[in-house]
């Protein structure tokens, strides 16, 4: 797909409407992103997900930039969940090149991993309060030790899922830190979790970038959407019902899945 063909507005709208929907409720950039490139723009697996894994490094840098100026980042946690994400990254991009995997395979398992993935992603949206709540009166408060290594775990999944379907660093992965570190605030929950995306996405997306796994044209357009509807987004979120987005959001990623795992 040649630069010009890529940055149509069909693509400018994409990166819009993921943008938005990023923006309103925190959630859906890889697990609508993705789904979209393959589906709609009928986008190569390998190549959606390495044109996604770089997309989101952009984007979530601009994110952390604002999170961190208003001090809504824990970096404790940023560093142990990258304890175990980068490497787990790493580790899954070499095990994909030393089994020599062939690209038809490949694609096919990205296919059926990203089906799976947003099954969980939809599944933690609708199931986070009573996750929370069935948590907090079976485990009780955990040692500081316990948290770090169950964090460091986390991040270990994390990293895995996101490199082969850049699914899982939202909506996983801000359910995960609710449960480990209940004492922070929400805001800050989701501030180090964007925080942490970006290096996950930057070094799965540079392994895929190796590959030839990444569009840039398409990532051009993209951005050029995404930016704007990100920006536009934050000064509607706070009129919107949270309830009813992620509802809504849960839907569709279940409707993609399905049709992603019966392909």
């Amino acid at each position: 797909m040649d630069l010009l063909a890529s940055i149509s507005p069909l693509f400018v709208l994409s990166g819009f409407a993921v943008g938005f929907l990023v923006g309103m409720t925190g959630v859906g950039g890889g697990s609508l992103m993705t789904p979209l490139l393959i589906l709609l723009f009928n986008v190569n697996p390998v190549t959606a997900v390495g044109t996604d894994l770089i997309y989101a490094s952009v984007t979530k840098t601009g994110g952390s930039l604002v999170h961190g100026f208003n001090k809504t980042i824990d970096w404790r946690v940023v560093r142990r969940l990258s304890l175990g994400s980068l490497p787990a990254s790493v580790a899954t991009l070499g095990a994909l090149w030393l089994l020599e995997v062939d690209r038809a395979a490949y694609s096919d398992i990205v296919t059926k991993v990203l089906g799976v993935a947003l099954l969980l992603t939809a599944a933690a949206l609708l199931m986070r309060k009573r996750l929370l709540a069935t948590y907090s009166r079976r485990m009780g408060v955990m040692s500081d030790g316990q948290t770090l290594v169950y964090t460091v775990a986390t991040g270990v999944v994390l990293g895995m899922m996101v490199t082969i379907s850049s699914v899982g660093a939202g909506a996983l992965g801000v359910t995960a830190l609710l449960l480990l570190y209940p004492e922070l605030p929400v805001v800050k929950i989701a501030g180090s979790d964007i925080a942490h995306a970006v290096p996950l996405t930057l070094v799965a997306g540079m392994g895929h970038m190796v590959g030839g796994g990444v569009d840039f044209g398409v990532l051009v357009a993209l951005l050029c959407g995404s930016l704007p509807g990100v920006m536009l987004a934050s000064q509607f979120a706070p009129r919107m019902p949270d309830k009813a987005l992620r509802i809504i959001l849960s839907v569709t990623l279940t409707l993609v899945a399905i049709r992603l795992l019966y392909a």
